[in-house]
């Protein structure tokens, strides 16, 4: 029982990363790509060559902003910062 707890609070959280990724970040990382910065996407590979493939680059990236990218650090609650980030990884 414990068990499937846990299953359901991770999708729930997946799905309101997933949300909140619709809401913020779709408009131009839409399938994962950039529209600004196309080599910038958000593929694993390519997160990997940038060395943005864990949780604390990502939540600082998203949080900071960065080249064509906006910060959303205040406009985000860091809750939904992370959870933003664990959906992208």
């Amino acid at each position: 029982f414990l068990v499937a707890k846990e299953i359901v609070a991770k999708d729930l959280n997946s799905s309101i990363g997933e949300q909140l990724f619709f809401c913020n970040c779709n408009v131009c990382h839409r399938d994962g790509n950039n529209i600004i910065i196309p080599e910038k996407n958000l593929k694993l590979e390519t997160l990997k060559a940038n060395g943005m493939e864990n949780l604390e680059s990502i939540i600082y990236q998203v949080t900071n902003g960065k080249n064509g990218m906006p910060a959303f650090g205040g406009r985000l609650k860091e809750e939904e910062i992370e959870k933003i980030a664990k959906y992208v990884l």
